[in-house]
């Protein structure tokens, strides 16, 4: 049973960006859009693409784990969407063949928060993972 709600995952599903935020050496955040896709099997998000293993949000990772993961749009007139997932980041040296490379981050949610999505645009849908 996965920790989304089923309208988290088809929205989830249906998009093809997000934006990560790491954690640099000197405890600076790094936000960067990249490409993603769930994983049913482990109830993850894998994030890989060109020369992931090279890139500096892989090696942030590696040194701290505290990621935060954002997908969202708005649809018109103005109806914001989307989906917050913090957890920890894994960089692991394989899997990511179906991203675009070896090399992927795997992000396993501890806290999910969706809005306008199972609830009004204005109204976020919070709860902690254990």
């Amino acid at each position: 049973m996965s920790n989304f709600t089923d309208k988290e995952l088809e929205y989830i599903q249906s998009q093809q960006l997000g934006r990560l935020a790491v954690v640099n050496e000197a405890g600076e955040p790094h936000v960067v859009p990249v490409g993603f896709r769930y994983n049913p099997e482990l109830d993850t998000i894998d994030i890989g693409g060109h020369n992931m293993g090279q890139s500096k949000k892989f090696r942030d990772v590696a040194r701290n784990s505290h990621v935060a993961f954002v997908i969202d749009d708005v649809l018109p007139p103005w109806q914001p969407r989307g989906v917050e997932i913090r957890g920890l980041g894994e960089a692991l040296p394989n899997g990511g063949e179906s991203l675009g490379s070896g090399e992927l981050i795997r992000i396993t949610p501890n806290r999910i928060i969706g809005w306008g999505i199972d609830t009004h645009p204005y109204t976020r849908n919070s709860r902690s993972i254990k």
